[in-house]
Formats: structure tokens, sequence, C-alpha cells
């Protein structure tokens, strides 16, 4: 959706897609937070269901569903400091301006965003994904179509710019939390217990269950993703040409790094569903299998980026200069796309036993002790610019991957 975006705010020139990058890069970094919570539903549902526990899942949805409530509240206030947050970091004015726009808009998806999140933890962990891949998709397209006709004002509609962008996002966001909650009601259908066990108050150890786990995970990715925004608000003191490229460059990597993302949610609910039937080797085998699948695309990823890069970043803009400084980006980003793999696929694997705690350290000690002060040093002091950014982030995938493969590796070197 971001990738959607980008492309079609790009005509308005790179501080239109800057704004975009760090607006973006600023939100997602505090919803995904909230998001990551919730991926505590991946292991108790995943681990209910195969142990044949419907009620059990039913129970940990409703939930998920009162978790999504409870964050959305504290995430709306944050978001709506975001704007003096921009200018106080140093970011150029012609990009903060937009910026503040784009995230007072995009303020109103939060809720629907962790409900689809809910929403769609559920469905993947009971092993129904088709209606998930059909509801991203075609929100893509809704997406698509409301970004193209608030942006320049098609059918009588005023030109809003980077706010139709933020708006049509919004509009994608409501449809994706009512339509996978459809899909819920009609697998549930006919069930028993059917749905009317959702129907409960609040359960205090339930939700302390899934903060015990969604917690971790929820720190883990906002320091993943935190450090990606650093990045980004860092390149944002440079220059509009460099912060473009950067985003350009980021987006490239992020639509790569679906795959092994999605990759990394199927080896969660594997890996939880063999737990709950106690099979331990299924799981250890589940999870090695997902992180083969997640080296094979993301070497296809990083011969694509070395061998056509400019096609690549022709796709999103025509300004010769972005274009020139991504290419240099994407060389650097082959470099870490196997480890980008690896690392977000043994994590899923990881949580799928419940073990969220492991990946959060690393992730800090990786990005912010060590990947991000070595970019700093290169950008600024070393004078590599941008590319010392991504230097510094290469560092940091390649050490997180390799201690978090070797600790899926521990955990599940018993099994028989």
């Amino acid at each position: 959706m971001t990738t959607v975006d980008t492309v079609m705010v790009s005509p308005l020139g790179p501080a239109a897609i800057g704004a975009l990058g760090v607006s973006n890069s600023a939100f997602y970094s505090i919803a995904i937070f909230g998001m990551g919570i919730l991926l505590g539903l991946d292991t108790l549902v995943s681990q209910a269901h195969g142990a044949g526990n419907k009620a059990d899942t039913h129970h940990s949805l409703a939930q998920g569903v009162y978790s999504a409530f409870f964050i959305a509240i504290p995430l709306t206030v944050i978001f709506l400091f975001l704007p003096a947050i921009f200018r106080a970091v140093g970011i150029v004015p012609e990009v903060s301006t937009l910026a503040a726009l784009f995230i007072k808009t995009l303020n109103w998806s939060t809720l629907p965003l962790l409900l689809y999140g809910a929403f769609r933890r559920y469905l993947q962990a009971i092993g129904h994904v088709r209606p998930v891949m059909f509801v991203l998709v075609s929100a893509n397209l809704v997406n698509w179509f409301f970004n193209w006709l608030f942006i320049q004002g098609l059918w009588g509609m005023p030109a809003l710019g980077v706010t139709g962008s933020a708006l049509s996002t919004c509009l994608a966001r409501v449809y994706m939390a009512g339509l996978l909650l459809f899909f819920i009601c009609w697998f549930e259908r006919g069930n028993e217990p059917g749905l009317r066990s959702l129907l409960r108050r609040p359960d205090p150890v339930r939700l302390l269950r899934l903060m015990k786990i969604g917690l971790p995970a929820a720190t883990q990715i906002l320091l993943e993703i935190g450090a990606f925004g650093a990045a980004a608000m860092l390149a944002g003191r440079l220059n509009p040409i460099a912060l473009a490229a950067h985003q350009v460059a980021l987006n490239c990597a992020g639509l790569s790094f679906m795959v092994p993302l999605g990759i990394s949610s199927a080896a969660a609910v594997a890996v939880g569903q063999a737990a709950g039937r106690r099979q331990l080797s299924a799981a250890r085998r589940e999870g090695f299998i997902a992180i083969g699948l997640a080296c094979a695309f993301m070497f296809c990823a990083a011969l694509a980026f070395l061998l056509i890069p400019r096609q690549i970043l022709s796709f999103y803009t025509d300004n010769q200069k972005v274009i020139s400084t991504g290419v240099s980006l994407l060389a650097i980003a082959a470099l870490f796309q196997l480890f980008d793999g690896i690392q977000t696929v043994a994590t899923g694997a990881l949580r799928g036993l419940g073990k969220t705690s492991i990946a959060m350290k690393v992730n800090f000690v990786g990005y912010w002790l060590f990947g991000l002060p070595i970019g700093y040093m290169l950008c600024f002091h070393l004078g590599l610019g941008v590319r010392g950014l991504w230097w510094g982030l290469t560092m940091a995938l390649i050490v997180i991957s390799l201690v978090l493969l070797a600790e899926w590796n521990k955990q599940t070197k018993c099994a028989p």
C-alpha cells in the first residue's frame, strides 16, 4: 500500500515523496508497536487450534479486539504530536509541512488498522490465509482508486495532494477491517461454540497472557521499524534528493521484505500448531523449511537489485538524480536481503514457540547500539551521506540474523 502511495504522489516532486517517507516511517514506527502486541494471538490461537480447542481460540480473539481498542487510544494521542517532532528534529520545512498534513489525516486509520491486525492474526492462526490475501490485494485497488481520485482532484473532488493519499489509505483500512470481520463470521457460522462466545467481558488473565507474549514481540518490531524510521529522519537532514532516494530504495527493500514477512507469519502458525500438538520435531522442520524458502526468494531479490536497479527505480520516479543515488542504495540493499529474510523468519518461528524476548534483545543491541551509531558516523562524520546510513543498517541485519538463527537451532535441537 505504501508502494502505491509513493508511486502516485511522485509527480508532486521529491519533497512529496520525502514527506510520505518521513510520515509513514514515523507512523509505522509507533503503530507497529500496537500491531506487535497482537502478535501474541499467533501463539495463543495457533496452539489452541492445534490442540483442537475452538472455544479457546474465540476467547483469545475477543481479548485481541479489546486490546485493539485499548491500544488505539494512546497511539492516536501520540500521533497528534508528530508534526511538532518533525520540525524539532530538523527536517527541512518543505518536507515537514507536507508530512504534517499527511500524518494528521492518517491518524484516523489507527483503530481500523489495529482491528484488521486482530482479525488477520486470528484467521491465519486457524489456517484461513486466502481471505487475508484477497483483502490485502483488493485493499490496494481501493487505495489506488482513492489516490487517483483525491491526489489530483478528479470527478469534481478537490486536489488534496499528499493529504488525499493519506485519506485513501484510511478508507482502505476501514475496508480491510470490515471485510475480514465478515470472513470470520462466514467461517464460524454453524460451528460450536459459535461466535456468541466472543461476546464476553475483558478477561484480565487472558489479556495478561497476550501482553506477556505480545509486548516483547511489539518491542522487537518497534526497535526494528524504529531503526529504519530513525534512518529516514537522519536522511531528512541531508536534502530532498537524498531523502527521496532513501525513501524509494527503502520502499523497494520493504516490498521484497513482504515475502519473508509472510513466510514468517506462516512459520509462527505452523510452529505454533505443531507445538500445540506437542510435536517439537515437526516444529523444527517447519521452521527450517520457512527459513529456506525466505533465503531462496531473497537471493532472487538481491539479483534484481544488482542487475536491474534503474528499471526498478524508474517505476517510482523519473528524476535522474533520485535514480542515480537510489542505484547505489539498492546495491547495498542487495547485500542484506538474505540476512533480512533469515532474521524475520527466525523471529516468526520463535514466536510460534512463545519465545519473543530474545528477538527483542537482539534487535535492541543490533540496531540501536551497533548499526545506527555506525551509520550515523559513516553518514555525517566520514562523508558517505545516505549510503553510510544504509551500511550501518546492513551490519546490524547481519548480526541480528546470525544470532536469531543460532537461537532457533538451540531451542529445537533436542527434538527427536
